[in-house]
C-alpha cells in the first residue's frame, strides 16, 4: 500500500472520530452554557474551547463564538464541519480504496453540513445529526471494507482519536465542576445504560469515572480505545521481538493503557486531569510515531523520482 493511502486512511478514521467526540462534548454542554450569565459564559466557553486544544481569537469570545469555532468553522479540523470535511478529502485521495458506500456516507454528510440553523436550537440538533452519520460512517466501514491494512489504518486512527476524545471530555467536567452530573458525562459517551448494566447498584463519581477510563468491555473507554489500537498496531507490524518492541508507537499505546489498567488508588478523582493529560500526550506521542514508520514522505518523493 502506499504511503499516501495509508496516511489517508488513517487521518478518515481520525477525522470522523474527532467529529463525533466534538458533537458529544458539545452536546453536553450546550444547555447549561445558554443558561449562564453572559460574563459566565464567556470563561466557561475560553476554558471549553482550551480543553477542546484551541484559543480563541478575540477577547470578547462568548457562546455564539464558541458554537463557531467547535461546530461550524470550515476553516479548521477541530470543529465538527472541518473535521467532516477534512474526512471527505481524505476520502477522495484513497477512492480506490474505500468502498463506495464509505464514499457516498462521507460525500452526503458534507454536503448536508450547510443544511442546519446555527443557534444553540439548531446547534443542538446538528450535533444529533453528526452522532447519527458518524455511526453510519463507523457502520459502513466495519462492513464493506475487507479488514485488511487499509481498514486497520482507518482503525487505527479511529481508536487513538477515541481515546484523545474520552480524555477530553473527562476534561471538560473541570470546566463545569459544579452541577455537572456524571450522569450527563455518561450519557455524553453513550455509556449510560451499559454503566447501569455493570454496577446494577448504587454509584458515585468514581465509579462513573472508573469505567470510561478502565472498563475493557465498553467500546468508548479509554483503555478499550487503547487496546483496539494496540491490536491494529499488532497486526500491521506482526514481527515478533524477544526482547521489548522496536514499534515506538506500540510502545507508546501500551505503556499508557497498561498504565491505567494496573494503577490502583484511592484518590482517582484528585488525580483525573493528570491521567488525562497523560493519555493526551500518549496518543500524540503515538501518531508522530506512526507517521514516522509508515507515512514517510521523503522515502515516496524519491521513490518517484527514481521511476521518473
Amino acid at each position: 500500500m502506499l504511503s499516501r493511502i495509508a496516511e489517508s486512511l488513517f487521518w478518515i478514521g481520525r477525522y470522523v472520530e474527532r467529529a463525533d467526540g466534538t458533537a458529544r462534548i458539545l452536546d453536553v454542554h450546550l444547555e447549561r452554557l445558554n443558561h449562564l450569565p453572559p460574563e459566565d459564559q464567556h470563561s466557561v466557553a475560553q476554558e471549553l474551547l482550551a480543553v477542546m486544544g484551541s484559543r480563541p481569537e478575540r477577547e470578547d469570545f462568548g457562546l455564539p463564538e464558541l458554537l463557531h469555532a467547535l461546530a461550524y468553522d470550515r476553516t479548521h479540523a477541530t470543529s465538527i464541519a472541518g473535521s467532516l470535511g477534512a474526512a471527505r478529502e481524505n476520502a477522495r485521495r484513497a477512492r480506490e480504496t474505500v468502498s463506495s458506500s464509505l464514499w457516498e456516507c462521507l460525500n452526503t454528510t458534507y454536503y448536508g453540513l450547510s443544511q442546519h440553523r446555527k443557534d444553540v436550537v439548531g446547534t443542538y440538533r446538528f450535533c444529533h445529526w453528526v452522532l447519527e452519520r458518524t455511526a453510519m460512517v463507523g457502520g459502513l466501514t466495519d462492513t464493506t471494507m475487507s479488514h485488511d491494512d487499509s481498514w486497520l489504518f482507518l482503525v487505527l486512527g479511529r481508536s487513538l482519536e477515541r481515546a484523545d476524545m474520552t480524555a477530553r471530555m473527562l476534561s471538560t467536567r473541570e470546566v463545569h465542576t459544579a452541577g455537572m452530573s456524571w450522569v450527563n458525562m455518561l450519557r455524553c459517551a453513550g455509556a449510560y445504560e451499559a454503566f447501569l448494566r455493570t454496577r446494577r447498584a448504587a454509584f458515585d463519581d468514581r465509579h462513573a469515572a472508573e469505567f470510561l477510563l478502565m472498563d475493557r468491555l465498553f467500546p468508548r473507554s479509554i483503555v478499550y480505545a487503547l487496546r483496539d489500537a494496540d491490536d491494529a498496531l499488532e497486526k500491521l507490524d506482526p514481527s515478533d521481538q524477544r526482547v521489548g518492541f522496536i514499534n515506538d508507537a506500540r510502545r507508546v499505546v501500551g505503556q499508557a493503557r497498561t498504565f491505567l489498567e494496573f494503577h490502583r488508588t484511592d484518590d482517582l478523582m484528585i488525580e483525573l486531569p493528570e491521567h488525562m493529560e497523560r493519555v493526551q500526550r500518549a496518543v500524540a506521542q503515538a501518531s508522530d510515531a506512526i507517521s514516522r514508520k509508515y507515512f514517510n514522505r521523503a522515502d515516496e518523493q524519491a521513490w518517484v523520482g527514481e521511476v521518473s
